[in-house]
């Protein structure tokens, strides 16, 4: 069973609201098996989404509609799904009455621009809303099914859940299938990298895998389908496996929803680090993300913000003759920095991310330089990125690369930790 989705509203269209109508509908169509084909947003106008409606059942199974069932003069989905089924109006007695108890409820009497929400095309199935008083319905016609549901998310989500989903799995029966996915998450290395990793994975029809790419990061989605969840869950993990046997292992950072300050927290409190920053450009991008995570508190012993060579001096006591010799953002004054916060914070690592540049993007001519200095007790890693600055791009990139560098130095603790209790134990 093939699927579009149409969302109605010239908010839409203008950039006024933001369709989160159609991720919630899309991922609800994937659990119960039912391919989604194509996403439509259409304005306030009746002959434009008549249209818009004919087409969509010219090429697919079903057509699921949201927003354009109030009561406003704009809201137009009612006459515009008559138009593109053929089908006349009609006052459906149990819309009116439900709404009506609704009314009287609030102690009010229904006005006649509510009465004209329990008009719907001749032959709908209506799809009470115990949430809201727009009514849904659906059409079934011998080109397709047309099913219309309320915009208000919430009432969409109820309608979804209560009916529609219910009667697509009916009309699936024998057919129906299971489609699960799995999202893998990575951070510092680039699309085009893992595209030619694992391009020879990419051309599998079941399961699929794709890229997803965001700033500063890459998911690898992988979707299968199949006649029952646990065949699904099978073939998404046996793909996992070949997935994770090409790629640098090392850049995975978590699945699904996991960001990634939440997994270096979670690392860093796991190995019992006390962790003290100081940042530049960077604005304490870094410390706000840690601070911001359940373990936050517990990590972050103190964390300081410069913008030149004298913060360094006043708040750290890096030598200011070494500052001018060597330059405030250099490997020097990043790995003097980062030892000196161990000293002044009595913390277990110290942390300095000094760049400049413009608030141009990473790949202009000005795109800046950032050093990071990562001190242990042990030992000091300084990291040199050839991009920085104040520019929204160039803080993102180097904030998620310190966050990954804290994440794989826990993470090699986490495993040294392991190793060392299972010698102990054999």
């Amino acid at each position: 069973m093939d699927a579009e989705i149409v969302t109605s509203g010239t908010e839409l269209l203008l950039g006024e609201t933001v369709d989160t109508n159609s991720t919630y509908i899309a991922r609800a169509l994937r659990d119960v098996g039912v391919n989604l084909y194509l996403k439509t947003s259409v304005g306030d106008n009746v002959a434009r989404m008549a249209l818009v409606l004919r087409q969509a059942l010219d090429r697919c199974d079903v057509v699921i509609t949201t927003g354009g069932l109030g009561p406003t003069v704009d809201d137009v989905t009612r006459e515009a799904v008559s138009r593109a089924t053929g089908r006349s109006l009609l006052l459906y007695p149990e819309c009116l009455a439900a709404m009506e108890a609704i009314f009287a409820r609030w102690g009010r009497k229904i006005g006649q621009n509510n009465r004209k929400q329990a008009y719907l095309p001749q032959g709908s199935i209506p799809i009470m809303n115990p949430v809201g008083t727009a009514p849904g319905f659906i059409v079934e016609t011998e080109r397709g099914t047309l099913i219309a549901l309320p915009g208000v998310p919430h009432e969409m989500e109820r309608l979804m859940q209560d009916t529609v989903l219910p009667y697509l799995r009916d009309r699936l029966g024998a057919e129906a299938v299971v489609i699960k996915a799995r999202v893998l998450r990575t951070v510092g290395v680039g699309e085009s990298l893992i595209d030619e990793w694992i391009d020879t994975l990419m051309h599998s029809a079941n399961p699929t895998v794709g890229l997803s790419a965001h700033s500063g990061a890459v998911d690898i989605r992988i979707t299968a389908r199949a006649a029952t969840e646990q065949d699904a869950e099978q073939m998404i993990s046996d793909m996992e496996a070949a997935v994770r046997a090409r790629i640098d292992e090392a850049c995975v950072f978590g699945t699904g929803t996991d960001n990634l300050e939440d997994v270096t927290a979670r690392l860093l409190a796991e190995v019992g680090v006390a962790l003290a920053l100081v940042e530049s450009a960077t604005g304490g991008e870094v410390a706000r993300l840690l601070r911001g995570t359940p373990e936050g508190a517990a990590i972050l012993t103190g964390a300081l913000h410069v913008d030149g060579p004298a913060g360094l001096t006043s708040l750290l006591g890096v030598s200011a003759a070494q500052l001018q010799a060597f330059g405030w953002v250099s490997p020097m004054a990043a790995a003097a920095a980062a030892a000196n916060l161990i000293d002044t914070y009595e913390g277990g690592w110290g942390l300095a991310a000094l760049g400049v540049g413009s608030t141009a993007d990473v790949f202009g001519d000005d795109a800046g330089e950032t050093y990071v200095a990562l001190a242990t007790p042990d030992t000091t890693e300084v990291v040199y990125y050839p991009f920085g600055g104040s520019g929204a791009v160039a803080r993102r990139w180097v904030t998620l690369r310190i966050l990954d560098l804290l994440r794989r130095h826990a993470l090699a603790q986490v495993r040294k930790t392991a190793s060392k209790k299972e010698k102990t134990h054999e």
